[in-house]
């Protein structure tokens, strides 16, 4: 599978606090890497945290021959960067409570490992089908766990935006670590909540039925989250055949 990806600071905000990584080449011990990251904190702080969680992520990736499995590479990885943007945080009056989340992926054989924190998505196509595979870490999704709200309320919650976990913002960090299997022709999607705030779950998946290019496809995906108003950043990586 081959992956591209592209980030766009959007209609409304006047700097971008996305940051993507995309590699189809081995990055340590992993034999590719896809990463969002969806920085808070301000106007500066966010792409600090966003930027420097993947850097670092990477340096851990880069360096790490314990012989664990891509899982705990992952989770720990994501261990490492949060403890690295955390101390920076406290080091720099600029960048006290800045925070990022977090989404990582790494496709071997038949199965795609996975690694999140916060409201970043990652999604599988399949035979016209569209299912999202992460959980949101965000104060309405626990409300959904609780029984408290439906999935169709927490769409249009007031609070929906509200993350219950970032990375740098305290000294740990709780990571979803976790996989799925893959199919012969199915395209994982990973994206920033600018795009799932802008474009239904119904747009992007005849987005992605469309007979063009992964790279035409996340154009098209960006074009639509800017026409309907850009409110965000809007980040998006595809993942195919």
């Amino acid at each position: 599978m081959i992956g591209y990806g592209k980030t766009d600071k959007g209609i409304l905000r006047t700097a971008n606090e996305d940051n993507i990584f995309v590699s189809n080449k081995p990055v340590g011990r992993l034999n590719n890497l896809y990463i969002v990251a969806d920085g808070m904190g301000g106007h500066k702080a966010g792409n600090i945290a966003s930027l420097y969680v993947i850097k670092y992520f990477l340096e851990y990736v880069n360096s790490e021959d314990s012989g664990d499995d891509i899982l705990d590479i992952l989770v720990s990885g994501v261990d490492y960067a949060n403890n690295m943007v955390y101390e920076m945080s406290l080091s720099n009056y600029e960048y006290s409570g800045m925070g990022t989340t977090f989404l990582a992926a790494s496709v071997v054989g038949s199965k795609v490992f996975i690694v999140h924190v916060g409201d970043c998505r990652l999604y599988i196509f399949r035979q016209g089908k569209l299912a999202q595979i992460t959980t949101d870490h965000t104060f309405v999704m626990e409300m959904v766990r609780e029984g408290e709200i439906t999935i169709e309320e927490a769409r249009t919650h007031p609070k929906r935006n509200v993350i219950t976990r970032a990375l740098g913002v305290e000294s740990k960090i709780y990571a979803d670590g976790l996989f799925s299997s893959i199919e012969d022709n199915d395209i994982i999607l990973m994206c920033s909540d600018g795009l799932t705030e802008m474009v239904s779950s119904e747009e992007i998946l005849a987005v992605l039925l469309k007979d063009k290019s992964l790279e035409g496809k996340i154009d098209e995906l960006i074009d639509i989250a800017n026409a309907h108003g850009g409110k965000d950043n809007i980040s998006v990586v595809l993942i195919g055949n």
